[in-house]
Parts: C-alpha cells; sequence; structure tokens
C-alpha cells in the first residue's frame, strides 16, 4: 500500500469523475469518519475497467455503496474510494429475472420486483444498502437473503478482468462472501417466483411496519453492528439480547450510542467520531464475550486509518 497521500495526478486518465481529499462522513449513514485521498465515479463499466488496468498495483482501491453499513475511521482513506453511481443502477425484469446493477438499491430492487410479479426478493425492501453491498456481504432480513435468490454476479478484479461468479462461486454463509478479495461487483442476476403484485406488496409494507416498530431508522445508524452468533452456541440468543443481557442497552461513549431502542444498532448522536463508535462497539463484545462466552462477529464493514492522536 502507498503511504503517502494520492493525488488525481497518481491516477488514469478517465471518463468519469475524480474529487480529491473527499469527504467520506458525509457519504455514509453514521456520518463519521475521514475524507479519502480521492473519490473516483466511473462512467460506466468500460470507464471502470479502463481505471483497474492502468491503477498502479500499490495503490489501494475501495469499492462504496451509500455507506449504509460502513464505518469510515477519523483518520481516513490513503486511495482510492471506488463509487459507483447512476450508470451501475439500473433495474431490469424478464419473466422471474432481475437483473440489477450494483449500484441499485436494495428497497428499489425489491419494489421493481413485485410490481412484475417477482416474488422472493421482498426481504430486499428492508436492507439499506446497495446490490453490491448485497453481493459482498450476503445481506438479508426478514427470512431472506441473497442466496437464496442469485443467479449469478459480475465482477472486475484488480486488473479489471472481468468475472462471471454462480451463486456457488460466491461460497455464501451467513452475512458472509467467500468469493475472492478486492472484487468490485458491477451486477447481478436474481430469479424469484410468479405472485399476485398485491400480495407482495402487502408483505413488503408488513416488513417495512415491523422495521420502523423495531428498527431506529431516523437516526444516525449503520445499521446491524454484529451478525446474530451461532444460536447453538449462545443459548438461542441474538446479538441484541445478549447486549441487553450484560447492560449494553443505552450505553455512551463519547457522541455515540446503543440504541435504546434496538441494542444491535449504534447511533452517532451528533458529535460523535469513528473512534467513539469503535471503542463503543469493542466494550460491548468484550463484555458480551466476557459475561456469556459468546463472541459477537462486526458486520458493519470498517475501512480506513484511525486518527493519529489515537494511534
Amino acid at each position: 500500500m502507498v503511504e503517502r497521500r494520492i493525488k488525481s495526478a497518481d491516477l488514469p486518465t478517465v471518463r468519469g469523475k475524480y474529487v480529491e481529499n473527499a469527504d467520506m462522513a458525509s457519504l455514509t449513514w453514521l456520518r463519521v469518519g475521514g475524507p479519502a485521498d480521492v473519490l473516483f465515479s466511473p462512467a460506466d463499466e468500460d470507464d471502470l475497467v479502463e481505471f483497474l488496468k492502468n491503477l498502479d498495483t500499490g495503490i489501494s482501491a475501495y469499492p462504496v455503496g451509500v455507506g449504509s453499513n460502513l464505518l469510515v475511521r477519523d483518520g481516513g482513506l490513503r486511495g482510492v474510494v471506488v463509487r459507483l453511481g447512476a450508470a451501475f443502477g439500473k433495474i431490469e425484469t424478464d419473466g422471474v429475472r432481475v437483473r440489477a446493477g450494483a449500484a441499485a438499491l436494495d428497497a428499489q430492487v425489491a419494489k421493481r420486483a413485485g410490481a412484475a410479479g417477482i416474488a422472493g426478493l421482498e426481504f430486499y425492501r428492508g436492507v439499506p444498502g446497495t446490490i453490491g453491498g448485497a453481493l459482498a456481504m450476503n445481506a438479508g432480513a426478514y427470512g431472506g437473503e441473497t442466496k437464496d435468490v442469485l443467479v449469478e454476479a459480475v465482477a472486475y478484479d484488480r486488473t479489471g478482468t472481468r468475472h462471471l461468479l454462480s451463486a456457488a462461486d460466491m461460497k455464501f454463509s451467513y452475512r458472509h462472501c467467500g468469493a475472492d478479495d478486492g472484487l468490485i461487483f458491477t451486477s447481478a442476476l436474481f430469479k424469484g417466483r410468479t405472485d399476485d403484485p398485491a400480495a407482495i406488496e402487502a408483505r413488503m409494507t408488513d416488513i417495512m411496519t415491523r422495521r420502523e416498530a423495531t428498527q431506529p431508522i431516523r437516526e444516525r445508524t449503520g445499521g446491524s453492528t454484529f451478525a446474530n452468533p451461532d444460536l447453538s452456541l449462545s443459548a438461542g440468543c441474538k446479538s441484541w439480547q445478549l447486549i441487553d443481557e450484560i447492560g449494553g442497552r443505552g450505553r455512551i461513549v463519547g457522541d455515540a450510542q446503543v440504541s435504546e431502542q434496538h441494542c444491535n444498532f449504534m447511533i452517532n448522536r451528533g458529535e460523535a467520531t469513528a473512534g467513539d463508535i469503535e471503542t463503543l462497539v469493542e466494550s460491548l463484545r468484550t463484555d458480551v464475550e466476557r459475561e456469556t462466552g459468546v463472541k459477537l462477529r462486526w458486520e458493519i464493514r470498517r475501512i480506513g486509518e484511525a486518527a493519529e492522536a489515537d494511534e
């Protein structure tokens, strides 16, 4: 990894847009974190390919979606953040199949599928992210997971080589994708089943009603912080129940707080730093393991460097 700060002059010529010293806090739901050296928004798939083919191998590239499940550390990112835009957000339906770009919002994919009478993707209505993120972590909610509906995904590696991955190639497990690190997903093909659009819409409405009643969706949060543990090892308790059991509900570090509504959600009360959030989460992990013997695993993705004062 190149330690010096990267400038757009260090990068390949592109048709898309480079932004130096990019404000990452504004691009994440938690609203924390330092800047990225450069933010790259490719014009289209060909532009992305040329960028990857010609990018210095010593420069790190980080694919980022809408930042709903992302913690950028306070020291920011040395390298390039790749954020796919509208050219990668198309959604098409054909029979019981849905093809979606990696920048398409999960919720919009669910809606488009439902309107076309394609069932099986309703769970995406309750996932606050993009298809790219869903592929990278086997996103799921309310009884459904990406692995249940994926047919194939298109991705590019750091050399710009195209890969067509089947569901088996993705090596999915619970909230985890085992495909090679460094891939940038650009689209996916899903398969559902035929159903009445009204019935599908009713199920999605139920999902949203349940989500609004149980999750702090109007706060500055990053979604579920921890993946649920193996219930056979946690006496049947989910992550939020373990946190509640050790008295973690409402815990505060700096201006970061465990949600009173759902204690697997961390909240930025306004002035929290990434360091506050990470310290808070690690304190929960430590206390849960000490008091219950269960090791909680981060579901939120963490990238970047700690602030110099924290190193």
